[in-house]
């Protein structure tokens, strides 16, 4: 999991730290899925990223057998944030989670040696739910980056417009269409949810708290009466309690139609 970390948290900061070009970040990931690639052939990657990236992820990738098309669709990702900072509609917001997101939840899955339909989904719903969390709860950092999340649908429905996201602009419009965006990641979280009981050990115990952790986040954008737009809530030590409390009472469902 340290190795996937790595190779992930690399590839964002290459896409949207530091000072670099457009066109010099673009240059940098394409090295990056270069030695990317070349360490799946069992060949030596460069020696920019070797042994903090590449060197580790090569033992894992060969130990375990990661599915490369994942790490790869990891790199379409922060490749699509350098170009693309707006989108059309949820579907088509959720087929960048798919890329962005939905990697990392079917990685661990592979490495718990989860491989089922039922599973694969209730990840894909959790890690979709947790990028689109972080989306709303972001709003305040997004928008001076140029970037807007929320669909063009959602904008359009409550009369709003791109700038008014990228301004910061709070409205009564704003809030209302935050708080839909929030009851859909909620949905979405908790059509994942019985993953938690898949999932045994240490590690099922962690998804709990991811799940509800996410929940949280909606929980405080909700106390703030969505104004996400102006202020970024965050978790605090004193939303520990809580998280435990409520994970500890996570039950299993008790048909194939109950999700919470």
């Amino acid at each position: 999991m340290a190795a996937i970390y790595q190779f992930a948290r690399t590839a964002d900061d290459l896409a949207d730290e530091g000072e670099a070009t457009l066109d010099q970040r673009s240059a940098e990931l394409r090295a990056y899925r270069c030695d990317l690639q070349a360490v799946a052939e069992g060949r030596k990657p460069s020696s920019q990223w070797a042994s903090d990236v590449f060197l580790p992820l090569a033992e894992v990738l060969q130990q375990f057998r990661l599915p490369l098309p994942l790490l790869h669709d990891l790199l379409n990702a922060f490749e699509q944030d350098l170009y693309k900072s707006a989108y059309i509609d949820r579907e088509d917001l959720l087929g960048y989670c798919r890329l962005s997101a939905n990697p990392v939840g079917r990685l661990l899955l592979h490495l718990y040696g989860v491989s089922d339909a039922a599973a694969l989904k209730c990840s894909d719903a959790i890690c979709s739910s947790l990028q689109l969390i972080n989306f709303w709860q972001d709003f305040s950092r997004d928008g001076p980056q140029g970037r807007v999340y929320a669909p063009q649908t959602d904008l359009d429905r409550h009369g709003l417009n791109r700038d008014d996201l990228l301004a910061c602009h709070d409205s009564p419009a704003a809030r209302a269409m935050t708080r839909e965006l929030c009851d859909w990641a909620r949905q979405l979280m908790l059509e994942g949810e019985p993953l938690v009981h898949q999932i045994k050990g240490r590690a099922g115990w962690e998804l709990r708290l991811v799940v509800q952790g996410g929940l949280r986040i909606l929980e405080k954008i909700k106390a703030m009466h969505y104004t996400s737009l102006t202020h970024r809530p965050a978790l605090t030590a004193m939303d520990v309690p809580t998280m435990l409390w409520r994970a500890l009472r996570m039950r299993a469902p008790t048909n194939p139609e109950e999700v919470s």
